[in-house]
């Protein structure tokens, strides 16, 4: 039997853990395109999302040690965020891409992941996921997110992306 909660699973000691993150990454085999797969986060509020996203990309990337976004759909951008022990540097530049995460680590470099907007409707966050995550994929964050809010270029449907995550 599964059971699926959107709460969040609880320590012995009563404390809430994050819920797992919603993450597509570019197989390691394959040499990626601009972008190193995707995000999908459950909220605007960037400490908590940060917490499960580098605890989830520690095990597979190695520590990651800086996180740098663009404020513009973000309410609060902490400096800092404790994750698993160690502290995780937040910056923010407006000039970064609106719809781009960028993680950084002492061991192993540099990722780029397309932060899908919390919002946005399942079908079309798996699409935007599978985009990112594709090693063929040559378009940026805000290119794919435009292309979304498009339409699908296989159906021909429109998608169900926010008009206002899409504006890059």
């Amino acid at each position: 039997m599964t059971v699926n909660t959107d709460r969040a699973p609880a320590t012995p000691h009563g404390q809430l853990l994050p819920m797992p993150a919603r993450l597509s990454v570019t197989p390691a085999d394959r040499h990626p395109g601009p972008l190193d797969g995707a995000w999908w986060p459950r909220s605007r509020d960037l400490p908590t999302e940060l917490l499960a996203l580098t605890a989830t990309l520690d095990h597979l990337w190695g520590r990651i040690t800086r996180v740098t976004v663009n404020p513009r759909f973000w309410p609060t951008v902490p400096r800092k965020v404790p994750v698993a022990g160690h502290l995780v540097h937040v910056g923010w530049f407006d000039e970064q891409d609106a719809h781009d995460l960028l993680l950084l680590s002492y061991t192993v470099g540099r990722w780029d992941l397309l932060v899908v907007p919390p919002e946005t409707d399942p079908a079309a966050a798996a699409r935007l996921m599978a985009a990112a995550a594709d090693p063929r994929n040559t378009s940026t964050a805000s290119a794919l997110m435009a292309d979304e809010a498009a339409g699908d270029p296989q159906t021909g449907s429109p998608t169900a992306l926010p008009r206002s995550a899409a504006r890059a």
